[in-house]
């Protein structure tokens, strides 16, 4: 990935903002708001400024002019500039034409289940699939809505996206419990016998079981 002036996800979305139109923060925020933005890219005011800032320290956005209204205080609107705009694309495309490596929660809890009884990962992976099928409803549900209300599909394209993800998580996580439950999952037995005996095994522990597992196969 290319190394970016300012690679907060915050600032791809203030230039995505300005190149529709010049603005001040606080009219950005309100509609990052508005648009539900904040439930992709995380967002607060404070941090909204440093990343305006930084755009700008960057010859990215520049200041278009300064305005009053009312008793107000005075508000900074931004415009992009042409390299904004070229790094806008740019940045864009990258992202969306090549995977990253990304660090989720849940993969790290995944490489360090052993520390927990099987017995209760499967019944912590089971609570898991009950919030999983509240949230692809509560996703779908809000993509009806839009849809009820002649809003294009491309307004709720990430919606859909984390919809497909969680499904696809479902999925994972049910054949996953499924197997600690019936005692398919290589490995379980080893598992299993660790927390009977208060030792967890090291990871040649495993290396042999594993090996061991194959000879009988």
């Amino acid at each position: 990935m290319t190394k970016r002036k300012v690679s907060n996800p915050l600032a791809l979305a203030v230039l995505a903002l300005l190149a529709e139109r010049p603005m001040h923060p606080y009219e950005m925020s309100s509609t990052l708001r508005e648009r539900a933005k904040e439930e992709s890219i995380k967002l607060n005011y404070g941090s909204l400024y440093s990343v305006v800032e930084s755009l700008r320290r960057h010859g990215l956005i520049d200041v278009r002019e300064t305005i009053r209204e009312g008793r107000r205080p005075e508000r900074t609107v931004y415009a992009i500039t042409e390299n904004g705009r070229f790094e806008l694309v740019d940045w864009m495309s990258e992202l969306l034409s090549v995977p990253v490596k990304e660090y989720t929660q849940f993969e790290a809890a995944l490489t360090l289940i052993p520390v927990i009884n099987p017995d209760d990962v499967q019944r912590l992976l089971e609570t898991r699939l009950i919030r999983l099928d509240a949230e692809i409803a509560t996703v779908g549900g809000v993509m009806d809505e839009m849809a009820r209300r002649g809003m294009p599909y491309l307004w709720a394209i990430e919606a859909d996206y984390v919809r497909a993800l969680r499904r696809a998580e479902r999925e994972f996580v049910r054949d996953l419990a499924e197997k600690i439950r019936n005692g398919t999952l290589e490995g379980v037995d080893l598992w299993r016998r660790a927390h009977e005996g208060g030792e967890l095994p090291s990871e040649e522990d495993w290396m042999r079981a594993s090996e061991h597992l194959r000879r009988v196969k």
